[in-house]
């Protein structure tokens, strides 16, 4: 339901601008295939959001829907701070934005220090060893750490972070963090 809401919310952004040709790309094959009318919209609910969006769609000369499965939808997440970053004037025509892609990878990171003296992941390590929290765990910490333990598994004595793509992505404290970033940067440069 919240994909048809997205979607509804897009078509009328573009509706309002005045765009007549557009490409839709989004990553729930549900809603892509029900609008294509290649699937059967039988929920009550989306029955209603797919007429809603049915009746946007006669708005443009031209319309598609692309299902981009969400790994691969990396370009949503760009357009998405793009569109908060521009301030355009309502009655100025947009300018096309050009973009590139790099076979390398831009790198970003931030690493901060463990204030209390434990590590950033010591609570969810605490739960998944013990099923304890700390003395100073209020009730909605401790609903958070364990919805969060969901997503992390221990071996041994390390603790991995299961990523989107369930490949395991190992959690380490800031000294490990700095000397890994160091050594990949280190890698890039001599490449």
């Amino acid at each position: 339901m919240e994909e048809y809401e997205a979607c509804a919310m897009g078509l009328r952004v573009a509706i309002e601008r005045k765009v007549k040709v557009l490409k839709v790309y989004e990553d729930s094959s549900l809603v892509v295939y029900q609008l294509r009318g290649e699937w059967e919209t039988k929920d009550p609910k989306l029955v209603e959001y797919r007429k809603l969006i049915l009746e946007l769609v006669k708005e443009f000369e031209e319309i598609t829907f692309t299902f981009l499965p969400r790994e691969y939808n990396q370009m949503a997440d760009v357009l998405v701070i793009l569109a908060t970053i521009f301030q355009v004037n309502k009655r100025a025509n947009m300018i096309p934005i050009k973009m590139q892609v790099y076979e390398t990878l831009a790198q970003c990171y931030s690493v901060e220090e463990e204030d209390d003296g434990h590590l950033w992941y010591y609570d969810i390590l605490q739960y998944i060893k013990h099923q304890t929290y700390s003395q100073q765990a209020s009730k909605i910490d401790k609903r958070t750490i364990r919805r969060m333990v969901v997503g992390y598994v221990l071996d041994g004595k390390i603790l991995y972070r299961k990523g989107s793509d369930q490949v395991l992505i190992r959690c380490v404290n800031a000294r490990e963090a700095r000397s890994i970033l160091e050594e990949v940067k280190r890698d890039m440069w001599n490449t």
